[in-house]
């Protein structure tokens, strides 16, 4: 059976049991790791905490750090509720997810293709891991990394991420196709910004370890 981990962000959690749904009636084994952006920042917000990105990634304090952990739980919560009773809930630092720790955004970590025993017995009952993004320390791990990481890891065939936009846009078009190497150069040159560029290097990544990679109807090729 054929494995696809499908990343779903925080923003765009209300399409995932339809996508889950569609991908398991085809034959497909699913892993979904998911985001809660939108929800950390609101609560970081409620509760008077600076809510600071570099480079896509979320700088993560030890106060910050409580409001991700209570993010990621009501996220886990509500998409298992909405997949149905053969999602299980896994919590990254609790079954095993390595990163590298990014000393300047705080407790955040670089994630590390990893294949968690707990994830295997799920699937391997034919259920449904729906894993929170932290890394054992515990370190805050972007979602985006997260998945495709954890989709080498485990090794996936395919990464999708599921977002609140068609896929990527580049000079106002919807691009249904990009090189990895192609979507890094217009990275590194300041033509992608914010929440685009975790996704757009964790496709890249995943494509360049043999993955068909996919964000919306974009194509990420190695």
């Amino acid at each position: 059976m054929s494995l696809i981990v499908l990343k779903v962000g925080g923003a765009s959690a209300g399409g995932a049991a339809e996508a889950v749904a569609r991908l398991r009636a085809a034959g497909t084994a699913v892993c979904v790791v998911h985001g809660a952006g939108p929800q950390i920042s609101e609560e970081m917000a409620r509760r008077g905490l600076e809510v600071q990105f570099v480079g896509g990634r979320r700088v993560t304090t030890p106060e910050g750090l409580e409001v991700v952990r209570d993010s990621f739980a009501a996220v886990s919560a509500e998409l298992c509720r909405t997949i149905g009773p053969d999602a299980v809930p896994l919590a990254g630092d609790e079954i095993g997810l390595k990163a590298t720790r990014v000393p300047e955004l705080g407790l955040v970590g670089r994630p590390l293709p990893t294949s968690p025993p707990e994830i295997s017995r799920v699937l391997a009952a034919g259920l449904v891991p729906v894993v929170s993004p932290l890394a054992e320390g515990p370190l805050n791990v972007n979602a985006d990394e997260a998945a495709s990481a954890l989709a080498v890891g485990i090794g996936a065939g395919q990464i999708l991420f599921l977002t609140d936009v068609p896929g990527v846009f580049h000079d106002g078009w919807l691009v249904r196709s990009i090189r990895a190497e192609r979507a890094e150069t217009l990275v590194d040159d300041g033509t992608f910004d914010g929440g685009i560029v975790p996704k757009l290097l964790a496709a890249a990544h995943a494509a360049r370890n043999g993955l068909v990679a996919e964000i919306g109807v974009t194509a990420v090729l190695a």
